[in-house]
C-alpha cells in the first residue's frame, strides 16, 4: 500500500531544477496557485476599476464561454482536489473511505451553494475578503510547489482575523441600518 501512497502523492520527482527535484504535485501546486493569483487579481482588479478595459484573455464581450468557464472550474477542483487527496492518503489507507469522505464534501458543497450565495449577496464585501482569500492560498500554493513550507497555522489566523474584522463591519452596518430606519 506504500507504493500506492507514493503514487497517489505525485511526488516521485520528474526534473531537478537549482537541485531541487519538481514532481507532478508540485507542478500542480504551483500553476494551481499562479492561476489563483491570476483570477483573483484580475477580479479584483475588474471590482475596482471603474472603466476595466478589454482582457487579453477574453473576448470582445468581455464574458468568457460555457467551456472555459468549465475548463477554470475543473482546474480549481483538480488544485483543491489533490492537495485533499494527499492529506487523505496520510490519514488513512482505506480507500473507501476517502471516496466517501470526497462524496459527503461534494454533498455538502452542494447543499450549502444557494444559502452560501444568498449570504454574500447580502453582504457584497464579503467578495472582496473571499478574493484576498484566494490571493493568500494561491501564493501558499506556488510557495508549498517550490518546497517552502508555510505553516497552515499562520494562514488560517490570518484568515480568522480578516474574517473577525469583517464580522465586525458587518455588525456595524446592520446596527447602522437599524438607526437609520428608526429615524425615517
Amino acid at each position: 500500500l506504500g507504493s500506492v501512497a507514493y503514487v497517489v502523492q505525485l511526488t516521485e520527482p520528474l526534473f531537478e531544477v537549482f537541485g531541487r527535484g519538481i514532481s507532478w504535485r508540485d507542478i500542480i501546486l504551483i500553476s494551481g496557485g499562479l492561476f489563483l493569483v491570476w483570477k483573483a487579481t484580475k477580479e479584483i482588479h475588474h471590482s475596482v476599476d471603474p472603466d476595466p478595459g478589454p482582457d487579453m484573455f477574453e473576448g470582445s464581450a468581455g464574458t468568457i464561454g460555457f467551456g472555459a468557464a468549465i475548463v477554470q472550474i475543473l482546474a480549481l477542483d483538480i488544485v483543491f482536489s489533490i492537495d485533499s487527496i494527499v492529506t487523505a492518503v496520510g490519514m488513512t489507507s482505506h480507500i473507501p473511505i476517502m471516496i466517501v469522505a470526497v462524496i459527503v464534501a461534494v454533498l455538502v458543497m452542494m447543499l450549502a451553494a444557494d444559502p452560501l450565495a444568498e449570504f454574500i449577496h447580502r453582504n457584497p464585501t464579503l467578495v472582496m475578503l473571499a478574493l484576498g482569500f484566494l490571493l493568500l492560498i494561491g501564493t501558499t500554493l506556488i510557495a508549498e510547489g517550490f518546497g517552502a513550507h508555510v505553516s497552515k497555522g499562520y494562514i488560517y489566523a490570518a484568515m480568522a482575523f480578516s474574517v473577525f474584522v469583517e464580522a465586525l463591519n458587518m455588525w456595524q452596518r446592520r446596527a447602522r441600518e437599524k438607526r437609520a430606519a428608526r429615524r425615517d
